[in-house]
């Protein structure tokens, strides 16, 4: 009869190239084993793989997964185990943060993502609804730790965030409140509106501004607009119908874009550098 690896009498070195290269689900599953493991486990975080963690607070699944999505941990858990299995998950591995698109209908979502942002845990993709004031608050003060934003806006809710600092992309539905001056002064890479008040002189504003350099970081833009309509102001000297496949080009040579237009009321801009 075979005796018990002692995995805990290893050197230090060792024992952590043992767990670097354990799957996601053997890490976890031995770090249940006993305090000792998971403290050593823990302890070798920064050697550990980088892993995306998926969550639903809906239905109560977490989902951890490597970079490139081979290696995947699937839990469900119950409303007392949800946070506690995360915190386990953040001692372990370097997180990043998805939430689904309906998490925020979560109870347990706001106190989840409010822990998170406290821990200093980066997102890759988080969405939130705007009644969820303090919520916002905060998500604001962090925003260097998110990538991209998707913001369920509310018919009629009287709150209107300010902000000259946003992630690197943003999508926003019933964007009524976001303005003109509040794109201009966008620092996005990306940024999607749905249901905008924009009109044709605003949009007209816009490219001239990003043609000017105004507007450094923008690489994509997607206004939808019932505001928009081809027998009102001219953008860029011509009828809104008229800048399908349009391209346009900066002061100072070094971008172009594509314009496309979807009916009358949605618009999308690539921008590209020249050659």
């Amino acid at each position: 009869m075979s005796s018990p690896f002692p995995l805990l009498r290893l050197p230090r070195v060792v024992l952590f190239e043992v767990f670097k290269s354990l799957k996601i689900r053997e890490k976890i599953r031995l770090s249940r084993c006993s305090k000792k493991i998971s403290i050593q486990i823990d302890c070798a975080r920064l050697y550990s793989q980088k892993v995306k963690v998926h969550l639903d607070c809906l239905k109560r699944k977490i989902t951890v997964c490597s970079e490139n999505d081979k290696d995947v941990y699937r839990a469900i858990k119950n409303r007392k185990g949800f946070l506690s299995f995360i915190q386990h998950i953040l001692k372990m591995f370097p997180c990043k943060i998805l939430t689904s698109d309906r998490c925020y209908q979560s109870d347990l979502f706001q106190p989840t993502i409010s822990y998170l942002l406290d821990q200093q845990v980066e997102f890759s993709a988080l969405t939130i609804r705007l009644a969820q004031i303090l919520l916002f608050e905060q998500i604001s003060n962090n925003f260097g730790l998110i990538e991209n934003l998707k913001i369920i806006s509310v018919a009629n809710f009287g709150f209107r965030p300010v902000s000259s600092s946003w992630p690197q992309q943003i999508s926003i539905k019933s964007s009524y409140w976001f303005t003109l001056e509040s794109l201009l002064a966008c620092t996005c890479t990306s940024i999607t509106l749905e249901e905008s008040r924009l009109e044709n002189k605003d949009l007209d504003e816009i490219y001239r501004k990003w043609r000017a350099g105004e507007l450094p970081n923008l690489k994509y833009l997607k206004i939808h607009s019932l505001s928009f309509t081809d027998n009102g102001d001219h953008v860029l000297g011509r009828n809104l119908m008229e800048l399908d496949g349009m391209i346009i080009q900066t002061d100072d040579g070094s971008k172009k874009a594509t314009i496309k237009l979807q009916l009358f009321w949605m618009i999308e801009m690539n921008v590209t550098p020249l050659e």
